[in-house]
């Protein structure tokens, strides 16, 4: 989204509601059912428990949404862009231990990725159960709301790869009529009860959790914290909707989420005594709709829950994608389904989504279960998100007494809201933490895998490339050799713009001696901007070895293949380089030759002497490394001529390995 289409404007607006607020405005179609549930049922409420229930939901909202992210977060962008990692690149000069909660709140978040979508479209299908159509019962049991939940899932998985583009202009129309429906239903509920509005006054919310009629006591807030899971995708879709709208879009949403739940909250007080006809859990969402627009209300939230879930998968694709350009995942094959910038499809992560999404609906059957595994993952990542954005506010030089004012209050708010979501742990929450511990654990061994490795190489793994470029432009000339390609091309991290690996040139002059017309050696750096794409050159005063440094944002796709022919058009038209002129072409006019791509990986070395712990991380590292995609998909290189070359990395000092030798032995007395 250009620009201009990230101001305030009706357009603009409608597009936020689409893609911003699926998660957090399919929230009340689970929370007071979760909030009764947890308190033994519709029967063991009254007035107090639900004004101050209702209360709490209004001010977690209002605390954690508006003032904590739309007032204060929203401030805290890189060139437009949010989310955990993008703070992180912000504030991670200040202190190295940053890595870390940037670390666990982007796990916490890919692991609520694989719940929402479980949750939420289950829970729009288990109002289909029990329903009369003409006196049939279509949807009667618990296993058939799974089946067509399963259904719904594998088909929206499905048609990832094809992009969103097309359904993704419908999300808005549909999610504004969502919301709407959210209020206006919520005020005819309303009309049976105005002083349900007492739950404005946030006394209500203190004294509910020191009241006899809370059996959970300060634990209800795993309950309520439902009700703000979704707030980070107000941060992290900044970029695609513009700040201007997500500030100017959430008054409406945030008044229709109120209405709905004040609406509830008045359904549930007229019909203390009222239980589910087929006797499983209530939801009280469902019950309040007239009997005659219950199906129409059922479509309209399980097309919700689909948009939160997309929102969702499409996150979780983006949120990747930067963890791979900050090297906390290994590089992964990433499609670009459309023409419109930052639309990205990562065929592995969808496979691994949608595989732990349809485990978690088979595993707890039910949206009441499946509940209690969600949400302790978020109150992980909003603790984390508090830490990078205190981190950020002392950056940004604001009153240190604001600074510890602002960590205090929410770390307390994250840190009680995480306690009591413990509490679901062995209800299903130990689910959520294994997720997010998985994707976390792999985070760790990448990330400092490779700090590891980078620490312990052997003092002589770098030579200067300015000390061989006599030797490659001999070698470039020189046709006792035959030439293995017009432009060969290293992908190659040359340090200080002069240090590179020795491996490499062991390659070009050793292993077999590659001629070329001109060596080029590509450094892929990735910038805190989102969308750079700059490149620096350096020749050395020769023309045909050629050190390019590319700069691409952490959003930016690595075509490197797309780059690299420019570069050498450009530096062809300015005499940087000689024209490299075709005689065999199909092109007229053809200046740039043919190009041979070079991958070098590395593979452990008997003669690495690490020991512990570093030993176990470097190696678990590699076996990542060749866990994950193809590097040459990373680079953009699918179609290229790519070479991937393995060498062995050794680090620490090796041990220098003799063998002595002896006299040849004499078997001439040996018996045939």
């Amino acid at each position: 989204m250009n620009n201009k289409s990230k101001r305030m404007s009706a357009a603009g607006l409608l597009i936020a509601i689409g893609i911003v607020y699926g998660d957090i405005g399919t929230s009340p179609l689970y929370v007071m059912k979760s909030i009764v549930e947890g308190n033994g049922g519709i029967g063991n409420v009254n007035r107090d428990f639900i004004i101050g229930s209702i209360s709490l939901v209004l001010w977690t909202v209002t605390l954690l949404t508006t003032l904590q992210t739309v007032v204060i977060a929203l401030k805290a962008t890189n060139h437009g862009e949010g989310g955990i990692f993008a703070l992180y690149t912000l504030v991670r000069k200040r202190a190295k231990w940053l890595v870390l909660p940037a670390l666990i709140g982007g796990a916490a978040i890919l692991a609520d990725g694989t719940l929402t979508p479980a949750v939420t479209v289950t829970t729009a299908i288990e109002g289909l159960k029990g329903l009369k159509f003409g006196g049939n019962v279509p949807v009667s049991t618990q296993s058939m709301v799974i089946a067509i939940t399963v259904i719904i899932l594998l088909v929206l998985f499905s048609i990832q790869k094809m992009g969103t583009s097309i359904i993704g202009k419908a999300f808005g129309p549909i999610m504004f009529l969502w919301f709407s429906f959210l209020g206006v239903m919520g005020i005819i509920n309303m009309a049976g009860d105005w002083s349900i509005l007492k739950a404005i006054n946030p006394i209500y919310a203190i004294k509910l959790l020191v009241s006899p009629y809370n059996k959970a006591g300060i634990f209800i807030l795993g309950s309520i914290f439902l009700a703000t899971t979704g707030a980070e995708a107000l941060y992290s879709d900044v970029g695609h909707v513009g700040k201007k709208n997500i500030i100017g879009s959430w008054p409406f949403v945030f008044v229709c989420l109120s209405l709905n739940y004040f609406g509830q909250g008045v359904w549930i007080l007229n019909n203390t005594h009222y239980r589910p006809a087929d006797g499983g859990v209530l939801n009280p969402f469902f019950e309040m709709i007239p009997a005659n627009m219950r199906l129409a209300a059922i479509i309209l939230a399980t097309i919700a829950a689909v948009i939160a879930s997309q929102a969702l998968i499409t996150g979780s694709f983006t949120l990747v994608a930067e963890a791979s350009g900050l090297k906390f995942l290994p590089r992964m094959n990433i499609n670009y389904p459309s023409t419109e910038k930052g639309q990205i499809y990562i065929p592995s992560i969808n496979k691994g989504i949608c595989v732990a999404t349809i485990a978690i609906v088979l595993y707890f059957q039910t949206s009441a279960h499946m509940e209690a595994a969600y949400g302790l993952s978020i109150t992980i990542s909003m603790l984390m998100t508090t830490i990078l954005l205190y981190e950020w506010l002392v950056m940004k030089k604001i009153n240190p007494v604001w600074n510890w004012i602002f960590l205090i209050f929410f770390g307390v708010l994250d840190v009680m809201f995480m306690i009591s979501s413990l509490t679901k742990f062995t209800h299903g929450g130990y689910v959520s933490l294994f997720i997010a511990g998985a994707i976390g654990f792999v985070m760790y061994v990448w990330y400092y895998g490779n700090k590891v490795r980078d620490k312990r190489e052997a003092r002589n793994a770098y030579v200067r490339l300015d000390e061989y470029t006599d030797m490659l432009t001999n070698l470039s000339h020189d046709e006792d050799y035959p030439t293995y390609a017009t432009n060969l091309v290293y992908m190659a991290n040359v340090k200080y713009n002069k240090f590179i690996k020795r491996e490499i040139l062991y390659s070009i002059l050793d292993k077999r001696p590659k001629r070329a017309k001109a060596y080029w050696f590509v450094t892929v750096n990735v910038t805190n901007e989102p969308f750079t794409a700059e490149y620096a050159v350096n020749t050395y005063g020769t023309k045909n070895v050629i050190n390019i440094q590319l700069y691409l944002g952490f959003k930016k796709q690595t075509s490197v293949n797309v780059y690299i022919r420019q570069i050498v058009h450009d530096l062809i038209a300015d005499g940087t380089i000689e024209p490299q002129p075709q005689e065999y072409t199909t092109t007229p006019g053809r200046d740039v030759g043919d190009f041979s791509f070079v991958i070098v990986n590395d593979v452990i070395s008997p003669q690495t002497q690490l020991v512990g712990y570093e030993k176990w991380l470097v190696e678990a590292r590699v076996r990542l490394q060749n866990l994950s995609s193809n590097p040459a998909s990373w680079f953009g290189l699918e179609y290229a001529d790519t070479v991937i070359e393995r060498v062995p990395l050794i680090l620490g000092k090796p041990n220098p390995s003799y063998i002595k030798r002896i006299k040849p032995k004499d078997y001439s007395n040996a018996k045939r």
